[in-house]
């Protein structure tokens, strides 16, 4: 009788352990992106005192068109109601009083205006100091955690390369970055215009793709290929499968391997029964160009058995199927019978 009071008890006792954990834990996982705060710290500068710093009305009186630019943005309302301080112009440029004076002091000399913009961090620096400017308030969002390894930063590129607070003018884009693809003939998305865009879009210097054709030109000659992902449309951006400030994935994939590939085309996401080993072992990119192909479905070959060919290249026969003397590999096509190439829950051979 008591071993079956102790069973009684040791199960009532879990089954409260689980009711109090799990549904916390599912209301964690389910928690949006939009309730989990900002991903901005704000931060006033530590190393210097309050005598030392302008305002940003003195700011104002010189650089009127950035700080109406500023104003406008997500920028001028992350400080604190109370700060008085480091807030404005000072937050990312530094304490700017001796760089007033000195402009001040100039009469417009150019000299001596030149040497008074060296007592003001004015983003003229190397792209890793540039950058860490960024950095001491964009650290507690996942999306620039691995901005330090990423990619873009050991090819020297920085923050303002891509981003721009305050964009007096929009510089347009050069016509050879604007390659309209056919498609864009008969079918377009309506875009913002770029000052709207600006706020509206991480404060972009141009919207995308536009702004990644910029470096990665053999990506934009991709997309004007017959089958592409309908970036060039405005149907998809880059940053729907890349994070440009960096992740622990290959090609600073937003996800791992082909969970990137089925967050949208979900029903290749099984889990099924029998799977495609392929798709386990090198994902999609092992059948399919991610960015555009010459060929149906964004294939890697024109012909699907000389794609099939490629890993099956040791036919051994089934029963009933003499893939060799019915010369299936030279003149067949595999996805007749195969149909289920991505994975199968009734057949092992993907047949149905």
């Amino acid at each position: 009788m008591k071993h079956y009071f102790r069973f009684f008890m040791c199960a009532l006792f879990l089954f409260c352990v689980c009711g109090f954990t799990v549904p916390a834990n599912l209301r964690a996982q389910r928690r949006p992106a939009a309730a989990k705060g900002p991903s901005v710290a704000w931060k006033a500068p530590a190393d210097a005192e309050p005598r030392d710093y302008a305002g940003p009305e003195r700011c104002a009186s010189c650089h009127p068109a950035e700080a109406w630019e500023y104003e406008r943005s997500a920028h001028a309302h992350i400080a604190p109601a109370g700060a008085k301080v480091g807030v404005g112009c000072e937050s990312c440029h530094g304490p700017g009083l001796t760089h007033a004076q000195a402009e001040q002091a100039s009469e417009g000399n150019e000299e001596k205006m030149r040497e008074g913009k060296q007592f003001i961090f004015a983003f003229h620096a190397n792209p890793q100091e540039n950058s860490e400017r960024c950095l001491r308030c964009h650290v507690t969002g996942k999306t620039q955690d691995f901005f330090g390894h990423s990619l873009h930063a050991s090819a020297g590129v920085a923050c303002m390369d891509c981003h721009v607070i305050h964009p007096v003018a929009l510089a347009p884009q050069p016509e050879n970055v604007r390659l309209q693809p056919a498609q864009g003939e008969f079918f377009t998305v309506p875009q913002l215009a770029p000052e709207p865009a600006w706020r509206t879009e991480s404060l972009l210097r141009a919207p995308q793709p536009q702004l990644c054709y910029t470096c990665h030109r053999t990506v934009q000659a991709q997309f004007a290929l017959p089958e592409h992902h309908r970036v060039p449309e405005g149907l998809m951006k880059c940053t729907d499968c890349h994070n440009p400030h960096g992740t622990m994935n290959r090609f600073q994939l937003t996800r791992a391997n082909w969970e990137t590939c089925v967050k949208c085309h979900v029903e290749k996401r099984g889990p099924f029964v029998f799977e495609h080993a392929a798709v386990r072992v090198s994902g999609c990119v092992a059948c399919h160009r991610p960015h555009g192909s010459v060929n149906n479905f964004l294939l890697v070959r024109r012909e699907q058995r000389l794609l099939c060919l490629q890993c099956h290249t040791g036919f051994h026969d089934q029963a009933g199927v003499p893939h060799g003397r019915l010369g299936f590999q030279t003149s067949g096509d595999c996805t007749r019978c195969h149909v289920a190439v991505h994975g199968s829950n009734f057949d092992a051979t993907l047949l149905r």
